[in-house]
This record gives structure tokens, sequence and C-alpha cells, in this order.
């Protein structure tokens, strides 16, 4: 199983911002692909996001980071006697109870914003329910009025790399079906926030 650092998308934030290392090695250390490293460093994704130090925390030395930034085909290694993360085994996903009420608007967000999802897919993705997905696309969902779309990896119910991974796997189902790929409607204002008026 592979070792992950605490906090992989923050950690990589960092050392995008602090290192010198390839979007690839930072990809490598932090279990992410290379394409949503070099995001983060375009600022596509991650906004708000602020840096955890692995060396304050103990996970990287400066000198691993140093061996690494001399060569760009070595790989960072991480400290040994921390208490790392383990990369999730394949199977059904559990969502925190603290995070259920948020499920909604990661359903509305994958549904706007990635039509070409099956709702299988997105049952694996937030480990939600068909029942549920039909409600929030349906708006017959109890909370609707206050459902808003919201990224489900930024508000914590899926990883960057997961739903990347069955954006493409749903992309390519479709291609192989000889099916066109949906897009998102241009109008996105199903769940959209009323506008401010100024008087608050």
């Amino acid at each position: 199983m592979t070792t992950l650092p605490l906090m992989p998308k923050a950690t990589a934030v960092w050392l995008i911002e602090r290192t010198a290392l390839s979007f690839g090695q930072i990809a490598e250390f932090c279990g992410m692909h290379p394409l949503e490293v070099q995001a983060i460093a375009d600022g596509e994704v991650a906004h708000g996001i602020v840096g955890y130090d692995p060396i304050a925390n103990r996970q990287l030395t400066q000198e691993e980071i140093t061996r690494c930034e001399a060569n760009s085909d070595a790989k960072l290694k991480i400290l040994s006697h921390n208490n790392p993360v383990k990369r999730r085994s394949k199977g059904a996903r559990y969502t925190p109870v603290a995070k259920r009420h948020d499920r909604p608007d990661g359903i509305a967000f994958l549904l706007r914003n990635f039509p070409q999802l099956s709702d299988q897919e997105v049952v694996k993705l937030l480990g939600t329910t068909k029942d549920t997905i039909a409600k929030v696309r349906n708006k017959q969902h109890w909370n609707t009025p206050n459902i808003k779309p919201r990224d489900p990896v930024t508000i914590g119910l899926c990883s960057q790399t997961d739903l990347n991974a069955a954006v493409q796997a749903a992309t390519l189902r479709l291609e192989r079906a000889g099916q066109e790929i949906p897009q998102p409607p241009a109008e996105l204002n199903d769940y959209a926030e009323p506008e401010r008026t100024g008087e608050e």
C-alpha cells in the first residue's frame, strides 16, 4: 500500500510554491495526477488552500527535497516515523456523518458539470444512492431550495484523482459506444445563489 503525506493537496500547494520540484515528482509524492498538480500551479483548482509544510510537519527533510530538485527522475521519500495516510483501497466509499449533508451539493455539481457520469459512477464517487441522485436531478429533494452545486473535492467527499478517473472512464465508455459526449449546459443557474442586494 502506497504511503501518502498528511493533507496531500495542501502539501502539493506548498511544494509548488516553495520548491523547484517537477509536477511529476510532486504528483507522485502526493498521490495525484501531474495534470492536477499543474492545474493547482495554474490556479485552476485548490483556491484558498493554504500550503501544508511537510518539513515542519516531519514528512520530508530539506535534504530530500534538495536531492530531488537536482534530479528530476528522483522520487521523494516520506519520513517513515510519521503517522502516514494510507491510500484508500477499492471498495464502497464511506462518507463521515458530518459531511453527509454536503452530498446533495456535490451531486448537483457533478450532474451540472459532468453530465457524462452515469448514476452508478456518481454513487461510487460520493457514497450516495441512485434515489438521492434522482431527487436532486428532478428537484424533488427535501432540501432543494438550499442545494448549491459545490465541488465534491473541495468539500471533502472525494479526491480529485478519483473524480478525474471517473470522468475519464465515463468519457471513454461513451466514445467506445459511439455516443456524443454531453457538455455542461450553457445556463448554470438551476441552483444559483440569489443576487446580493447590498441591503444586508
